[in-house]
């Protein structure tokens, strides 16, 4: 008896799904495009131009240093796949990166998506790229290619997982090569959306495993469900701090920036200081979002909840006292939330709580 020919499919690689899904994310990878873009979508690799010369949109670069940042949004995704709401994580993924390059002072130019899932469902994946649109978006750069990986033999069915690339540019003279922090620098914070996309794996342990709550269950404290609380977006901060940059052609009121991720302030704001001082951190100079208390009352003390989470505050500048208030000004006119946290003195290192 003549033995069947296996295909691709059996063995769990559907190509019509893939290029399904390649006509449902044109027409949003397209919305990102701008006049740097060279070529159109689907080709084997996408092209930008770093400088162009149309009189409308004329911007070209004298010493350009090229920035990149490669992050994921973690265990955050299996909270999304449990909600069955897939498009946040997306705006997540690109938050990562590009609040990353920012404390550069780079402008996001590009951004590159890796999705890896069990099997492909083309309008579920073209959910997720309509995040990852939406935080291009956020972001004003473009999502100029992706790559999409079915491996069932690695990922449980409904699994997925994400990976986000972006580049950026900055000036060179505008490049801080090392950290210009003084005593008596303001540090400013800006408000986060919540929990951004870092300690999910503790969130998890807290409300599911030992709580016992699922994502659709209503918490009064909060208002909302968990999915709710649990999947809000990480804001991207892009527009308002470039927008402070520009503002600034020659001085330089800016010492360093921070964006506050896995290992909350202790763990981030001195990355961004130089030896033979610390930052002294005001707790109760700004308002924490109730998500933090509720987490906290699942069974964490003080100390972990701020070596774990950004507990309010998601970026950090710290700039000169002369310039403090009207950056602050200017950065809560393009819609942050902005708080003197704190100060740099001298000695020590790190960050210490007062």
């Amino acid at each position: 008896m003549a033995r069947g020919k296996t295909t691709y499919k059996q063995a769990g690689v559907d190509i019509e799904a893939g290029d399904r899904m390649v006509d449902l994310i044109g027409p949003l990878v397209r919305r990102t495009y701008g006049p740097r873009v060279v070529g159109g979508h689907g080709a084997f690799a996408g092209m930008l131009r770093l400088d162009y010369n149309e009189r409308i949109f004329r911007r070209n670069y004298r010493n350009p240093v090229l920035v990149a940042c490669t992050d994921g949004v973690g265990t955050k995704v299996l909270v999304a796949i449990q909600a069955g709401r897939l498009r946040t994580v997306g705006i997540d993924l690109v938050a990562m990166s590009v609040n990353d390059m920012l404390t550069c002072e780079a402008e996001p130019l590009l951004f590159l998506d890796y999705l890896a899932v069990n099997k492909l469902d083309p309008e579920r994946a073209a959910e997720i790229v309509t995040g990852i649109v939406a935080g291009c978006e956020q972001a004003d750069c473009v999502l100029l290619g992706g790559e999409t990986a079915e491996m069932p033999d690695l990922y449980r069915k409904d699994d997925f997982d994400l990976a986000g690339f972006a580049v950026g540019v900055v000036e060179l003279k505008r490049l801080k090569m090392t950290q210009a922090a003084e005593p008596g620098d303001v540090i400013i914070g800006l408000a986060s959306s919540g929990i951004h996309s870092n300690g999910y794996s503790l969130v998890r342990r807290l409300v599911f495993d030992q709580a016992g709550m699922k994502v659709g269950d209503h918490v009064p404290a909060l208002g909302m469900t968990v999915s709710e609380a649990l999947l809000e977006p990480t804001r991207i901060y892009v527009r308002s701090i470039i927008d402070l940059i520009r503002a600034y052609k020659r001085k330089r009121p800016i010492r360093g920036m921070a964006h506050i991720t896995g290992g909350g302030l202790p763990g981030n704001v001195p990355r961004c200081l130089p030896k033979g001082v610390h930052a002294a951190i005001k707790l109760g100079s700004w308002p924490i979002p109730p998500v933090f208390p509720f987490l906290q009352s699942l069974g964490v003390d003080d100390k972990e909840m701020y070596r774990v989470f950004n507990m309010g505050i998601g970026y950090t500048l710290i700039v000169r006292p002369a310039f403090a208030s009207a950056a602050i000004r200017r950065l809560e006119r393009a819609g942050e939330q902005a708080y003197v946290i704190g100060n740099i003195r001298r000695g020590g290192s790190g960050v210490r709580f007062i």
